[in-house]
């Protein structure tokens, strides 16, 4: 019962303009970093808001989420997998890029879904989490909601999750996404930006630039 209320609830806030144009600046950075990937896996993807639209620009989407509610209310457009990250039931060199939208802190043993993510991935493949960022004012405000779904992260320590990253990954990392209220602007303050973004290339693979190619905005 929890959990089709917490999708319902979800699919219900995303149609307010503050969270439209949260998943908005997210999709847009997703496309922009997943230049020149065409397999993408998102694990703890729940309803697929940005997965759809990511579909819709021509990459092929596997989402997997822990809850069979979660996944009610994706399109046969995408495949969906019922199964916990730490199992991640795929065979090695499956993906070119591996993203978490604000998932892996909510993930139980989120290393063991990071070995899997290194695993599952093809050389020179991307990953890419996107975490609540704890400094941020966004999430004290958040954490203090008592129906706020921020109150169920396991794991707060970024800097913890990115020193295990770095053991599989290279690593760049940035704040991303200034929120105060309802107020979305751009911003790479810890104070302002909702989210700690770590972006990773594995590091069994050659030596390559995680920034953009140029001519790619």
């Amino acid at each position: 019962m929890g959990g089709r209320l917490d999708t319902e609830r979800y699919l219900k806030s995303w149609q307010t303009e503050f969270w439209q144009g949260v998943f908005r600046a997210e999709l847009d950075y997703l496309f922009q970093r997943l230049w020149g990937s065409e397999d993408i896996l998102s694990v703890g993807c729940g309803p697929p808001i940005i997965e759809s639209a990511l579909k819709e620009r021509g990459f092929r989407i596997i989402g997997l989420d822990v809850s069979r509610e979660a996944l009610g209310s994706v399109p046969d457009r995408i495949r969906a997998v019922v199964a916990r990250a730490e199992d991640m039931p795929f065979r090695g060199s499956s993906f070119d890029a591996v993203i978490y939208i604000a998932s892996l802190q909510f993930i139980e043993d989120y290393r063991k879904a990071i070995e899997n993510t290194a695993r599952v991935l093809r050389p020179e493949g991307k990953l890419i989490a996107m975490l609540l960022n704890p400094e941020s004012v966004f999430f004290r405000d958040r954490i203090r909601n008592v129906r706020s779904y921020v109150r169920k992260i396991r794991h707060k320590d970024i800097n913890e999750i990115e020193r295990m990253i770095a053991e599989k990954f290279q690593v760049e990392t940035e704040y991303f996404l200034g929120v105060r209220g309802r107020n979305i602007f751009e911003s790479r303050d810890a104070e302002d930006a909702a989210l700690y973004i770590i972006r990773g290339i594995r590091k069994d693979a050659e030596t390559v630039s995680l920034k953009r190619p140029s001519g790619v905005s």
